[in-house]
């Protein structure tokens, strides 16, 4: 084995077991919900971020501040209400008045953490919506003309309610796209269920233990971006994502029908950048086209933006993307 299987072998190995370590503290609270939380994972250690949309009761809350349990990061919660101000996210100067006059001073808001929830995104106007923007793409936030890097790793975690629509503000397109992932969480099977309501109805109540630190996340982050992918595997995850462009030359007629916009080139990128920490997790040092099909609906579902056909016809864009793996030809040596 020469040095460069060697240190790929180390680096799936290292990664490997830090994703088992967090796994093994997050089953002592969470029950269920594995794709979810393995998108996260994949999330966290590509240094994207998570949208988790989710009717009210599913946990949404409790995993990603079990997570920030778990890891060894600062953590701060913003509750996003129709009053909030960026400001309030970002922080604000004061005037301070001491021996030598007054100054001003600037107060750092909550964004200034290493993981953010962000909990009710959709509340919010779009004004205060936006103060997160430049954090989640640029790592750092600028106020009263003055720059302030953020800390990282630097994760944020946004929820949102789909079902009550009275008196929320749906995120723009742009922001949408920032985030890597949007997660559906949905009701748990029977069995989960029950192991839940007996976990959580009970007198011994389980805490997790700190298992990873922020250099250890920076450090897996890195070793994701050293991931071996062949070209025939990028080239389907673009084909993949230029397949939802209505108006490209060769798209499915169903695009065309359906589709108002395509994803854009994050999502190819997102693709391939969450296919190879996926590969890491999964014990591999090379991407495969199952890793690129597994992310498809939560890298592309807050992406492709369907049109009144779609809607008239109930038909959605995980049924759009579903369509889109059946349709688009799958190189053969790239499983």
């Amino acid at each position: 084995m020469d040095n460069e299987s060697k240190a790929g072998a180390a680096s799936v190995e290292r990664v490997a077991e830090g994703r088992q370590r967090i796994l093994t503290e997050l089953r002592k609270v969470i029950v269920g919900q594995d794709d979810v939380i393995d998108h996260v994972l994949v999330a966290l250690f590509t240094g994207g971020h998570c949208l988790i949309t989710g009717v009210p009761g599913l946990a949404k809350t409790l995993l990603i501040r079990t997570l920030s349990d778990i890891l060894d990061l600062d953590f701060k919660r913003i509750q996003f209400t129709p009053d909030l101000m960026p400001s309030d996210i970002t922080g604000t100067e004061i005037l301070d008045e001491d021996s030598g006059g007054r100054r001003l001073r600037f107060v750092k808001g909550p964004i200034f953490a290493q993981i953010i929830l962000a909990d009710e995104i959709n509340r919010t106007p779009p004004k205060t919506q936006a103060a997160l923007l430049e954090a989640m793409q640029e790592y750092h936030v600028t106020a009263a003309g003055r720059t302030y890097p953020l800390d990282q790793p630097f994760f944020v975690l946004a929820t949102q309610n789909p079902i009550e629509l009275e008196g929320t503000y749906p995120l723009p397109e742009a922001q949408l796209d920032r985030f890597m992932f949007n997660l559906v969480i949905d009701y748990l099977s029977e069995d989960d269920e029950v192991a839940v309501v007996t976990k959580t109805t009970g007198t011994k109540q389980s805490k997790p233990e700190r298992v990873l630190s922020g250099p250890d996340i920076l450090e897996f982050q890195q070793l994701a971006r050293e991931v071996v992918i062949a070209e025939e595997v990028a080239r389907y995850a673009v084909r993949l994502v230029d397949a939802s462009r209505p108006g490209r030359p060769g798209v499915p007629d169903f695009v065309d029908k359906w589709v108002k916009w395509g994803a854009g080139l994050r999502a190819s990128q997102a693709l391939v950048k969450g296919g190879k920490a996926r590969a890491l997790m999964h014990g591999r040092y090379h991407v495969s086209i199952k890793d690129i099909q597994a992310l498809a609906k939560p890298i592309l579902r807050h992406r492709v933006m369907t049109n009144f056909y779609a809607e008239s016809e109930n038909i959605t864009p995980d049924t759009i993307i579903e369509r889109l793996l059946e349709t688009v030809a799958v190189p053969k040596s790239g499983m």
